[in-house]
């Protein structure tokens, strides 16, 4: 094909895609100037509402130590802050290079997304709970939702394989598994992530994790 008629193809396109973007706004913008002061106060209601329902939220989930990254001291401790937040990423940790690693990322995170609870635990002082969730490989990131473990982010693999991956890589990873959010909505605006819960396997990168 010549190179004019594949930049005529290509105008017709952005011309098609601009004209229908035009025409969403112009139905916006008429469907506002429809409305009458009722309306407009049912809308500022209904938003107050729901910015009310958010704060209350919030609350709730700071009280529970939402919002920042913290060690969980014993393995029954676990279990009640599992229950208590709908969503948890627990880090199954020890004192090693691939572990610090984790932290550092998980730390930011904790902070931008007070909707989830961060926290971590030594799996080496955590026998019955390394050997009932099978963590074999560290780190090992057990994503739990409403008290149980529905997926696992094991090692680095699924980060680029190496301990240089981003936070957004990350985050990327954690929001498609749907534990964190935002603003209610999943930070990849995708439908439910189809990923079933994982077995956690051993990891063959070895400088990206540590076997326990």
């Amino acid at each position: 094909m010549e190179i004019p008629k594949v930049q005529e193809i290509l105008e017709k396109q952005v011309l098609t895609v601009a004209k229908a973007f035009e025409d969403k706004i112009d139905d916006e913008i008429a469907a506002l100037d429809r409305l009458d002061l009722d309306d407009i106060e049912v809308l500022r209601e209904r938003r107050l509402q729901q910015m009310k329902k958010m704060a209350e939220k919030r609350s709730r989930w700071m009280a529970l130590g939402h919002g920042e990254y913290s060690e969980i001291p014993s393995e029954k401790d676990f279990f009640s802050i599992v229950k208590a937040s709908e969503r948890v990423v627990c880090h199954f940790y020890r004192e090693n290079w691939p572990c610090k690693v984790m932290d550092k990322h998980l730390s930011i995170l904790a902070k931008q997304h007070i909707e989830t609870r961060f926290v971590k635990i030594q799996a080496e002082k955590s026998p019955f709970l390394a050997e009932k969730l099978k963590i074999v490989v560290l780190p090992t990131l057990a994503l739990i939702k409403n008290a149980k473990v529905d997926d696992y982010v094991v090692g680095f693999d699924e980060l680029g394989g190496t301990d240089g991956f981003s936070t957004e890589e990350l985050e990327e990873r954690l929001a498609r598994a749907q534990l964190i959010y935002f603003e209610g909505e999943s930070s990849l605006n995708s439908s439910k992530s189809g990923a079933t819960t994982r077995s956690v396997r051993q990891s063959t990168n070895s400088h990206s994790s540590d076997s326990e």
